[in-house]
């Protein structure tokens, strides 16, 4: 199949017909500037118009700037379903769920962390356990990891690993209600009973960054956030680890069994298996997922409470009065129900949002009540020798995308191939004489996450200002870097 024909709706909006696909029962909308859609991989095209076949999706099937091809949806896939007529699937909120990211102030200013950022950063690779297999410091039963699938990030403060102003400024609160422990299987818990307060492999990641005067685009809104020039702020990325990716294998399988026999249901690729919403199925792996969201909340929550520690350690001071609050952590990889507009129509749909981020606009009571007259944070991290951002949500995006926007610069080339390009120890080196000091599990891994195989951050983040679904705030500098 070639590429379908897209009709340009805008600079940064781009169309393709429902009448493309036999099936396909909503458009796609794909938010990409013509740079961006120049070089967008065409298996992405194909995965999203298969979306748009999917039973009860609404709207549109929409493709953030940051796509690239995945496993049933494309990273960057956005699709919303009639919660009564339509399918949730496990192919649309991914393998590690409710990955996601977290940033994190300081008081302290570049000039001060600099003669001690290699002690901050080799502390931080011992605390914050990295690479497949990694094992947290946190020893639990497995009926008290079950309670942390209830109960997320709430679990950690009530257990001394956190603040209660942490809980207001995570999405959710840091617990999303209706997670059934019974819908976990024993592997899973088995998977996840050891992996709090790790970050993983991949593309995880712990970063020093710092903020330079000319990066802060909207100084009212960084004030607001507690952000100045100069500053020194960490943000990080991770999720729920083996144990998501347990409970998504799960209910693919269960799907994959029931899915046609059971309830009719067709899809154009083994990928995107689905239950209907309200079957025993659909909802049974519902409250399961939410358990893997809770798990990565407290996941978060975790190694949040040890890089309080180890500021702690390194500047002898105590958290609170080295400024080490958060700013806010969003949730990529989710499916949730919310309340938006079809076709004039005030409605609760049920959004899959897969390497995508949520991003309500000013007013919406599931914000903090300190950023509601802003809108809610967006965290999109960069490449690790690039930068990252801090955005807001929009009006616009509830209109457009269900309150959606990118989640980071994604992927241009396979981990395969980015590690016959680079070697990872030119890359350590190359990234040191820049001011960038890089602890990593493996050398062979560094290679995987070069600069040079991700989009260009900054285009990313002008396909999502251009097209009104978020706006810019400020663009964090790496420093430091722990990765899996």
């Amino acid at each position: 199949m070639g590429a379908p024909p897209m009709k340009r709706i805008s600079d940064t909006v781009w169309e393709i017909g429902a009448e493309v696909k036999e099936g396909m029962k909503v458009p796609v909308r794909i938010f990409a500037t013509q740079n961006l859609i120049n070089d967008i991989d065409q298996y992405v095209i194909e995965q999203i118009t298969n979306v748009a076949t999917l039973p009860g999706i609404q709207k549109y099937a929409c493709v953030m700037p940051d796509a690239h091809s995945g496993y049933g949806f494309p990273i960057g896939g956005v699709a919303a379903m009639d919660i009564q007529e339509g399918i949730i699937s496990p192919g649309g909120i991914g393998f590690d769920i409710n990955c996601g990211m977290r940033l994190v102030l300081t008081n302290l200013t570049f000039n001060e962390v600099k003669p001690r950022l290699r002690e901050l950063v080799d502390q931080l690779y011992q605390k914050v356990p990295a690479g497949v297999g990694s094992s947290g410091f946190v020893r639990l039963s497995a009926s008290e990891f079950l309670e942390i699938t209830q109960y997320g990030a709430k679990w950690c403060v009530e257990h001394g690993y956190g603040w209660e102003e942490d809980l207001e400024k995570t999405e959710e609160d840091g617990m999303i209600e209706g997670a059934v422990p019974s819908m976990i299987s024993p592997l899973a818990v088995k998977r996840g009973l050891r992996q709090i307060g790790t970050l993983g492999s991949g593309n995880h990641y712990l970063e020093i960054q710092v903020v330079k005067p000319e990066y802060i685009f909207d100084k009212e809104a960084a004030a607001i956030m507690g952000i100045f020039p100069n500053q020194v702020v960490i943000m990080f990325h991770c999720g729920s680890r083996g144990f998501g990716h347990q409970v998504a294998t799960d209910y693919l399988q269960v799907f994959l069994k029931v899915m046609e026999s059971k309830y009719g249901i067709k899809v154009l690729d083994r990928e995107l298996a689905s239950a209907p919403f309200q079957s025993e199925e659909g909802q049974n792996y519902f409250s399961a997922m939410k358990g893997a969201i809770n798990m990565s909340f407290a996941n978060r929550q975790t190694i949040l409470h040890r890089i309080r520690e180890v500021f702690t350690k390194v500047f002898g001071r105590e958290a609170e009065k080295l400024g080490l609050s958060m700013v806010y952590d969003v949730a990529h990889n989710t499916a949730k129900i919310e309340t938006h507009t079809v076709n004039g129509k005030s409605k609760p749909l049920l959004v899959h949002r897969k390497g995508a981020t949520r991003a309500f606009g000013p007013g919406r009571e599931e914000i903090p009540s300190i950023y509601r007259n802003l809108g809610q944070p967006v965290i999109i991290g960069g490449s690790m020798e690039t930068g990252s951002y801090l955005l807001l949500g929009t009006e616009r995006a509830h209109l457009e995308t269900f309150a959606s926007t990118a989640h980071g610069s994604g992927r241009t080339m396979s981990r395969t191939r980015a590690k016959r390009l680079f070697s990872g120890e030119k890359l350590r080196m190359d990234m040191l004489n820049r001011g960038i000091y890089v602890r990593s599990v493996s050398l062979s891994g560094l290679a995987e996450e070069a600069g040079a195989a991700y989009k260009d951050i900054d285009e990313v983040v002008k396909a999502t200002v251009d097209s009104g679904i978020s706006r810019k705030v400020v663009r964090f500098v790496p420093i430091g870097n722990v990765k899996g």
